[in-house]
């Protein structure tokens, strides 16, 4: 006997609460842990990017650690919030194991690639270029909290934004994208990355543009092939289903 809608959506519901239970202990537990350790990966973030660092306020190099230590639990757990997102899919679309091993080794990968192109090649070109306008009567004090949110804004930014293809083959596989029809609009999907590029790189030269529009468009041609696929093997399912 198969399920009402009502009743789907509320094991749905159900199922998304204790995902988000779940995510937010996992977090909660892993930030206890890298607070301990924020102090180090702090001196090893201002080590890596050769920036000396001040604080004005009382509170404020407190409030810096504790982002260390969320942002570094978020990093280390992402692949499960991966795996939490693809199991409330999986009941709604239908989805099967193979998917949810090709979603979590995927998302990670670009999750973590994006994250690492951020940290070994933007951001130290951005900040060498946004620290060179100082000049003799104008030397740069740079506070730890605003270090910290720079750095994990453009972090997190980078990372989520390389899940592009994922992104497209997931809404190529519940039909909401077209690969073909999406390859017409190459001429738009380059205007879009270039604005977009524009708006999340720290410095306006066209080098630093450049080092993120060009990885968006692999990424976007990646998500058109990877899409592609999708709808073929849904395709051939949706035969076999009504063959």
């Amino acid at each position: 006997m198969e399920e009402s809608p009502v009743k789907s959506l509320v094991l749905w519901l159900l199922d998304l609460r204790r995902y988000l239970l779940r995510i937010l202990l996992v977090l909660l537990i892993l930030s206890l842990f890298f607070l301990w350790v924020a102090p180090r990966v702090l001196i090893w973030l201002q080590a890596h990017f050769g920036q000396k660092l001040a604080f004005f306020g009382v509170a404020e190099p407190w409030l810096a650690l504790l982002k260390v230590a969320f942002l570094s639990a978020f990093v280390v757990c992402f692949p499960y919030l991966l795996w939490l997102i693809w199991r409330a899919m999986a009941r709604v679309f239908g989805l099967g194991k193979l998917s949810g091993f090709l979603t979590l080794l995927i998302g990670t990968m670009l999750f973590y690639g994006g994250m690492l192109f951020c940290f070994f090649i933007t951001l130290p070109y951005g900040m060498k270029f946004l620290l060179s306008f100082q000049r003799e009567e104008i030397v740069p004090t740079i506070s730890v909290g605003h270090f910290v949110n720079f750095v994990a804004l453009f972090l997190l930014a980078f990372g989520l934004i390389f899940e592009l293809p994922l992104f497209m083959i997931l809404l190529a596989w519940v039909g909401v994208l077209d690969p073909y029809k999406a390859a017409r609009y190459r001429r738009h999907a380059i205007l879009i990355i270039t604005i977009l590029a524009a708006v999340i790189t720290p410095t306006p030269d066209v080098f630093n543009l450049s080092l993120m529009a060009v990885p968006l468009y692999l990424l976007f041609e990646a998500g058109l092939l990877g899409a592609r696929l999708a709808v073929r093997r849904r395709s051939k399912l949706l035969r076999g289903n009504t063959g």
